[in-house]
Parts: C-alpha cells; structure tokens; sequence
C-alpha cells in the first residue's frame, strides 16, 4: 500500500547505495548436471544480443556439449587456477573483473572457496564486493551446498559437502530461479558422458536425485512465500494467501493434548507446512499437580518436534473461541487441529461450545477434530497403508493371461513427460520445441502434433527442423475450425510427438471433448508425447487458484493426467520476469497487455502461482518418490489404511469439498467417497443436472459418488452417518453450515450432528471462503 511517509535519511542513504549496487540473480539446482550453467550462458548471450556489456570467468561446462555451445563469443576474463588433491579448481580475478568493469559477469559456483592466502575467503564475498562495485553478478549453486540443506542431503543420501553458505544469501538475491530437472534426465546426461568427473557417484541414483530436486522445490517456495507475504504486507492485506499450509494445535494440559500435538505434527509434515501450538489457561486460576505435569510434558513434546508453542490467558470460557479466531488471523493458520467436544446437546447449549462457536465466527481457515479413537487405539501416522511395497513372494506370483495383456500394453504404451509452469508466457512451448530438436538430432524421429505459438518470435524461431502434422478442419456453424489431427498422427506413427496445452478443450464435432483425451490415445497408440500444461489448470486447485486470482479456470485436467506422466518438469521463471515479457508484448498481443498486468498477471498473483506450482510439483516428486523406495518418502512413513468420506451439499462449495476430498485422499493413498442426500421436494431438471455434473466431477478424480434420495430433513445427518460406518470411513470432511438460524432450529445443523455423533473418526470441517465475500 503506498504511503506518504517522508524517508528517513537512512532509508534515504539505502535507497541511493541500492542504485549504485550491482544486481545477483542465482540458478539454483538440485545437483551438478541439473543445467544451471547452460541457463546463466544462455541469459548471457541474450543480454548481449540485447547490447549489454557481458563477460565469464571461473564458468565450468564439464564436458557438456550443449553447455560448450552456449559460449559462443562471450568474452572470458582468465581465472586463477589452482589445485587441490589434484583436482582443479578456479578463483575469480577480482582485480582484473574490476579493471575490465562490465556490466554483467557470469560464474558458476556460489558456494567456492578461494584458495588459502586469497584476499577474499570464497566466491560468495567476491561476488559481494563486485556488486558494491556496481558490476551485476549471474552465479549458480546446487541445493545442496546450502547450510541446513546441506545437513539434510547427509541424512537423506550420505553425501558430504565439503563447503556451504548460509541460506540467508537466496534472500539477497535480486532473482532467485529453479533450475528443474527429473532423476531420468540426470541419469541420461551421466551415461552420455555429459557430467564430467562425478565426485558423488553413489548421489546419482533415482531416490537420492529425487529428494535432492523435492529439497530444491520446497526451498525455493519458502523464499517465494516470504517474498509473497512481504508483498501482502505491503498491500495491507491480512490473512493467509491460501498457498503454504499453517497448523495449529489447540492443545489442553490433559492426557489427550500430546495426541493432538502429535496428530498436527503428523498433519503439518504431509502438508510440508509450519507447525504451532497454543493452549488456553484461565487468568488467575493455579494449575493442579497434574495440569501443571501435562504442561511440562506439552511443552518438552513441542520443542522436540520443533513447533512454537504459546500460553494464551482467557477470563471466561466463552471467550475461547474468539481469542483462537484472532490467532489464527494474525498468524495466516490455515488449519486448526483440535479434540473433539464431549459435552451433550443440552451441555452444549447451557455451557457454551467451543467447537461449535469457532465454526460460527471461522473465517477462511479449516478445523480438524481429532477422534477420540485416539485414546484406545494409540497415535496414528498419517497416512496409512499395509500393502503399498510388494511382498517378496509376488515376486514369484504367476501372471494370469488378464495380466500378461495389461504388462504388455504397459509396456508398449509411449513414454509420456509434461512441462508446467506457474502462468502462460514461462518458457513451456519454447522448452518443449527445443527437447524437440535435441531428440531430432539424435536420430528420434519427432514431429509437432499441435503448437500454440501466439505469435511469440522466439518461440516460433525454436520450431527449427521439426516437422508439423497438418490440423484436422472442423466445420462448426459456418466456421471452418482447426484442431489435432490425433488420427493422422497416428497413421503418421512418429517415435515423439509435441502436444501444447493439455488442457485444451476440443471443438464440437471431435472424436474427444479434451485434448489430453488425444494425448491419451497417443501414448496407447505407442507414441511417446511431450507436452504443456500450467498449474492453474489441475482440476483439484481450480478453488486455490480462484481463491488467488479471483478468476474461475473452466479449462481443467484432472490430477491424475499428470499422475501418469512418466516425467514432469516445472519451467521456474521470476514473477518480475515474466511481466517484462508481458509488457515487451511476447505473451499476449499489445493490446492485452495493459488489461492482464492489472488483473490475472498481478505481481502478487504471480508470486502465489509460483509457489503453488513449486509445491505442487514438490508433492509429486514426494509421491513418485514413495512409489520408488519403501522410507523414501520426505513427509513419512504409511502405517494405516485410510478411507475419506465427503458429505456435500447442492449448495456453492459443493465442488471444492469433492475437491478437498480427491487432494486429502491422493496425499493418503485412500479410497475415497461422496454423498449426496437429496430431501423430498428436491428434484427438478436444473436440480438433477447439477448432481449430474458433481457425479462426473467426483469420478473424473477418481472417486464414487452416491445419491441418497427422497429424505426428510430431519433425517439428512443420520443417513450420511449410517454411509459413512457402512463404509467405515476414517475422516469425514464437510462444509461449514450454510443455513440460517431459522432453517437450522426447524431442519437441523447437519455440522453440529455429525460433530456430536462421529466423535470416533476424524473429522474436517472445511472453511467456506464464499462468506467474507458476500
């Protein structure tokens, strides 16, 4: 929010040295070979093409032919070599950078040390004084030589780092870009000889490469969510953005508050989200002998696990509720975990329920309610599942000819990898084209089945010697239309083919209604496909990209598209960045573009999708890597089987709670259900049409749907609770209430019943985020 506050003369003097200062744009990767290198080089020639004054010394290609091609005729500076254990290494010429003074200089290895005697100690406080100096550094450094990140890469695959810098350096880091690679990648560049001499052979399996890039991701969303809530500092807004999940446990001093910091902890870790605890202690009131045991207990319990804890003193129970409201808003929580309530219905309406009266003021943040289950059953881990790793003996099980036939379509089924980015414009068309070219230049035969270029140049100029398969022309209401021509490609029979933007919707006379439908088709068909898709347009965020864009996405895949890639890669570009695209007119024509930096391409709106995307494909590295290696998976182990239950209205959240259910149930490996009580008087066309849509919604995510029909009211909540112990569900997941006190005192609170009769599952009330709107 822009103020009229005059500077101070310090604010002043930071200001002016700021102007002076160079500027430090880092590409970070999960390992060497990642291809960093290769983007700082080609960053460098495009900064010249653009008239920049640009030099390299101290950059490192390792033998990498595509890395050697970007050098073209960038000028080096000489570096200082050296050795160490006869390895070579190379310091920076300072002096001689400084005596050149270029605009720009590019060099590899944030994290090098200088050899003894030099005036600096490493690379990191060369770089420094080059950007006091006014000259712009472009570096890069893997995850792994990163403090703290570094003491995870030795826990997670033995490495050891020999020299690592402090984390603080991404926050003064003017860009901060995510080099992305998959483990398949990094696998074929290592047999290809393109790695140079690897120090850490035993590193470059595919469960330690793929806890390395999920380490990368999530580091690189922590930054992107601090610049992100800075910027809504800055805009006054208040409340979480809806992207990096904050737990909070409401804990007492009694036997039961250790189960539900553990169970928030257990939440908090699957979620890759921050933990805290607060516990509530009348003022004035001294704590029994066993209160005051359990406090020590809870509070040893929570700096073990690493949460923040606090004391929160009330005057009167009823004052409970507010006081956790005004928490959970002041530190952007996201979901509050507390126990069930075991009070009656007429306990509850002369006492007061603290349950029920935070569902009554909660805005925008979901609560958790623990089952009391926990008491005879002992903690759970989340999530659960027994047979999820083959046991040794199905390694002699005899296939049946059902299942000769399934391993053998598997096995001809193409190869199928994916590029995501957090908004058009990124670089995924142009990423796409030119893998395109590399495997054409292997001898693969690729083609290009459908290419979106929106006219942009650069991208167009990628397209090189690839050829295109001719569209289908679709007549539709006197309007000749083009679309893939999945048939033709087929007959045509490509290795490859490149498909741009999975999440097309097909014209009205088109074998399929999807484009990823074709693409489908394809890999059956035995040809491998390459193609592009953003975030925004996963089915199960469709509510969180709303929820930051305020725009409703209609073209949407379902999750399990991107499931069953064999690779996905996320095309990592600065916010910044990207509006600079937009205002140089190479994403949307010139005359859009006023239109979209004021509305979907909003800084804020773009730093958000960043993050989303970085977590989200974090996520899928995390469920790929458990799919791989029994304890491979960074958010813990499985120990119980798990089944969701999703109880849904006609009303506006319908779809998100069908939504929430398919992500909760993907994360925990759950069968999961939905259901639809329908009361007397309920049905007519529009009515039936609606369920129609949230049946197909729910399947499509791969889920069952059912319809309970012609129901009294009265009767609404115990039909669902008989479903839910039919199927015995273990959480159940509803929507806040959205009847008024008037229908709620004749018809029932469906919330209230089901809290007060499931107190034996879990259960999740999810925030209706439609409320601070109207």
């Amino acid at each position: 929010m822009e103020t009229y506050r005059r500077k101070t003369p310090e604010e002043l003097l930071l200001s002016m040295y700021e102007l002076h200062r160079g500027r430090l744009k880092i590409f970070i990767g999960p390992v060497s070979g990642a291809g960093k290198t290769y983007q700082m080089l080609r960053e460098g020639q495009m900064l010249k093409s653009q008239g920049i004054d640009v030099v390299i010394c101290a950059v490192s290609t390792n033998q990498s032919p595509e890395t050697r091609d970007q050098l073209g005729d960038l000028e080096r500076i000489p570096s200082i070599h050296w050795y160490k254990d006869d390895i070579e290494k190379k310091d920076l010429d300072v002096e001689a950078i400084v005596k050149r003074n270029p605009e720009v200089v590019l060099t590899d290895g944030l994290a090098h040390r200088n050899q003894e005697g030099a005036e600096r100690p490493g690379r990191l406080e060369d770089i420094n004084y080059l950007l006091s100096c006014g000259i712009s550094v472009i570096t890069t450094v893997n995850v792994y030589e990163l403090e703290g990140a570094a003491d995870l890469a030795r826990k997670w695959t033995g490495m050891e780092v020999e020299y690592s810098i402090s984390t603080d350096v991404l926050a003064l880091a003017d860009e901060l870009v995510l080099i992305d690679v998959t483990p398949e990648k990094i696998l074929q560049r290592l047999s290809e000889g393109h790695l140079g001499q690897r120090d850490h052979i035993p590193l470059f399996n595919k469960g330690n490469l793929s806890k390395l890039r999920e380490l990368a991701l999530r580091m690189v969303a922590e930054d992107v969510n601090y610049s992100l809530e800075k910027h809504r500092e800055e805009q006054g807004l208040l409340g979480t953005a809806g992207i990096a999940e904050k737990v909070l446990v409401s804990a007492q001093y009694y036997w039961n508050g250790s189960i539900h910091i553990r169970r928030g902890q257990q939440i908090a870790k699957r979620l890759n989200g921050e933990l805290a605890v607060v516990s509530f202690w009348k003022q004035g009131l001294p704590l029994s002998k066993d209160a005051a045991t359990f406090k020590r207990s809870l509070w040893k319990l929570a700096d073990k696990i690493g949460a923040s804890m606090e004391e929160i003193p009330f005057r009167y129970k009823r004052e409970i509720p507010r006081l956790l409201v005004q928490y959970a808003l002041q530190h952007n929580i996201t979901r509050i975990v507390m126990g069930h309530s075991k009070q009656n219905k007429w306990q509850e309406f002369w006492r007061g329920s603290i349950a029920n009266s935070l569902l009554k003021h909660i805005r925008n943040v979901d609560v958790f309610f623990v089952a009391d289950r926990a008491e005879q059953e002992g903690e759970r881990v989340l999530p659960a599942l027994h047979n999820r790793n083959k046991r040794e003996s199905d390694s002699y099980h005899r296939l049946s000819s059902q299942e000769v036939m399934k391993e053998i379509e598997n096995i001809r089924r193409g190869t199928f990898k994916v590029y995501i980015g957090a908004a058009p414009g990124v670089g995924k068309t142009y990423k796409m084209l030119r893998e395109g070219n590399d495997l054409l230049k292997r001898g693969i035969d690729v083609v290009v089945g459908l290419l979106e270029t929106h006219g942009r140049k650069e991208t167009l100029e990628q397209i090189g010697g690839l050829e295109t398969v001719e569209r289908q022309r679709i007549d539709y209401r006197g309007t000749v239309l083009e679309e893939m021509d999945t048939a033709a490609i087929i007959r045509r029979n490509p290795e490859v083919v490149l498909v741009d933007e999975l999440a097309h919707t097909n014209m009205p006379g088109s074998k399929h209604k999807k484009r990823y439908m074709d693409v489908m088709e394809l890999l059956d068909a035995g040809i491998s496909v390459i193609s592009t898709v953003n975030v925004q347009h996963l089915e199960s965020l469709n509510d969180a990209v709303e929820q930051i864009t305020g725009v409703r996405v209609r073209e949407t895949v379902p999750d399990s598209i991107l499931q069953r890639a064999d690779e996905v890669e996320l095309i990592d570009v600065t916010p910044k960045a990207l509006q600079e695209r937009m205002k140089e007119g190479k994403i949307y024509a010139m005359v859009k573009v006023d239109q979209a930096l004021g509305h979907f391409f909003k800084i804020g709106n773009l730093i958000a999708l960043r993050e989303l995307a970085l977590r989200e494909i974090a996520d899928d590295v995390d469920e790929r890597l458990e799919a791989w290696e029994r304890n491979g998976s960074l958010r813990g182990p499985w120990r119980r089987q798990e089944v969701i239950y999703v109880c849904i209205t006609l009303g506006h959240n319908a779809e998100r709670l069908i939504r929430r259910g398919f992500r909760i149930a993907y994360r925990l490996k759950a069968n999961w259900y939905v259901t639809y009580v329908q009361e007397i008087k309920q049905s007519g066309e529009v009515t039936d049409k609606h369920i129609c849509e949230l049946k197909e919604l729910t399947e499509r995510l791969g889920g069952i749907f059912k319809v309970i029909p012609n129901v009294i009211p009265g009767r609404v909540a115990s039909l669902l609770l008989e479903r839910s112990q039919e199927l015995q569900s273990t959480q159940i997941i509803i929507g806040q209430s959205q009847r008024s006190w008037l229908r709620k005192w004749f018809r029932g609170d469906v919330t209230k019943q089901i809290l007060r009769s499931a107190r034996h599952v879990d259960v999740l009330v999810v925030a209706d985020f439609m409320r601070e709107e109207q």
